[in-house]
């Protein structure tokens, strides 16, 4: 089945009945525990917390919030709560872990030591599905939060990555658009010859379960009006189900322009670990956090 919405995917895993549980590192922010209380309401999974557990006691009585079946383990630091979450994960009594009120540096510095076996050996990266009130269908975009300039490997794994999100969409070929400032190759511009070398490992079979093009310029990569008036002949142009960006500036300035200039919804994972990160900008709403549970818990399971 192919995913069209956002709410399909909290649907989907709601409707199916998945018991899985969240562990929250640094839970104590009132954005976070509206998120978690969502998601109790419907049921969408369990939840441990970790945190200063007096102020996330406090702030969950604030909010209206019913911790009694929810666990609180008491982190006197950002740091001891992403221990905490992370070895929940490692050990079983967890299956995925979430960034709360801490930098994700902080969280995945802790899930990548060697120590707690969650690494796969392959880039990691954040992946954003994005419900656009003007594009239509869903849109993926990498990277926005985590590898800050990716090299011609890391973004093979990037694309990796996007493509098997969007598998678990129930997008069969995905339409990858390897995006920079202009849609011809300039070698003063390391993105757009990266671009083309990527689109060339496609077609030479080396990146599979997908379409690549690039590069591409924004406006031809989403718009089929401005393809054909530039001349662009391609199967992506105008329709890409995939964005990858040239760098973390690039993708973190798309992601913040389309939440809060275009009224996108979306829900994001970090993924290529062997457990997917609930991780979202500490500044996302609780609607964006429940949507990231719901996404994560799709990506872990299907």
């Amino acid at each position: 089945m192919k995913i069209e919405s956002i709410r399909q995917i909290i649907e989907l895993v709601k409707n199916e009945g998945r018991s899985k549980t969240i562990a929250v590192a640094a839970a104590e922010d009132d954005v976070v525990l509206k998120a978690v209380q969502k998601a109790k309401e419907i049921d969408l999974c369990n939840f441990i917390l970790y945190g200063d557990k007096t102020k996330i006691q406090q702030i969950a009585e604030e909010i209206g919030l019913d911790t009694t079946n929810i666990e609180i383990r008491d982190a006197s630091t950002p740091l001891e709560a992403a221990k905490g979450a992370i070895q929940a994960v490692a050990n079983g009594e967890a299956d995925l872990p979430m960034k709360g009120k801490l930098n994700t540096s902080e969280i995945l510095s802790v899930y990548l030591k060697d120590e707690y076996g969650l690494k796969t050996g392959k880039t990691m990266n954040l992946v954003c599905v994005f419900e656009i009130p003007r594009y239509h269908k869903l849109l993926i975009i990498s990277d926005a939060g985590m590898v800050i300039a990716p090299t011609l490997e890391q973004k093979v794994d990037i694309i990796n990555n996007a493509v098997s999100v969007a598998h678990k969409l129930g997008i069969q070929t995905p339409k990858v658009a390897v995006v920079g400032a202009l849609e011809q190759v300039n070698p003063k511009m390391p993105a757009t010859v990266d671009a083309a070398i990527l689109t060339q490992m496609y077609r030479r079979g080396q990146i599979k379960g997908c379409i690549v093009d690039g590069p591409f310029a924004m406006d031809n990569a989403i718009s089929k009006e401005a393809a054909i008036h530039k001349g662009i002949n391609s199967e992506v142009a105008g329709d890409a189900d995939i964005l990858i960006m040239p760098d973390i500036e690039a993708g973190n300035i798309l992601y913040k322009t389309l939440v809060y200039f275009a009224d996108a919804k979306l829900a994001s994972s970090i993924v290529g670990g062997k457990k997917p990160v609930v991780l979202t900008s500490r500044a996302d709403s609780d609607e964006s956090k429940l949507n990231a549970m719901a996404f994560s818990i799709l990506m872990s399971t299907i």
